[in-house]
């Protein structure tokens, strides 16, 4: 590279340009290798696909805590009522 050329790197593609600073046009191109880069992008679309069906299974187990919530609360409700009623032993 001489003073007269600077080395960018694309922030699209990741490749390595050499720019002439004169004239503004490409001198050397290094191309990254883009298997590596889909690859990228499909772990990234997978995991954003598993949080999404992470997410509806936990607003479903919620849901169903939340129908149950009742039924739960009487039964304590009738626990805590017969041990007051219970008469004392001591």
């Amino acid at each position: 590279m001489s003073a007269k050329e600077i080395e960018i790197t694309c922030p699209c593609c990741q490749s390595r340009l050499a720019v002439d600073v004169l004239t503004a046009k490409v001198m050397r191109h290094e191309a990254v290798n883009t298997t590596a880069t889909r690859d990228t992008w499909a772990s990234a679309q997978d995991k954003v696909r598993g949080r999404t069906e992470s997410g509806t299974s936990k607003l479903d187990q919620a849901l169903e805590s939340e129908r149950g919530k009742a039924d739960r609360l009487d039964d304590l409700f009738r626990k805590a009522k017969d041990k007051l009623n219970q008469p004392d032993t001591d």
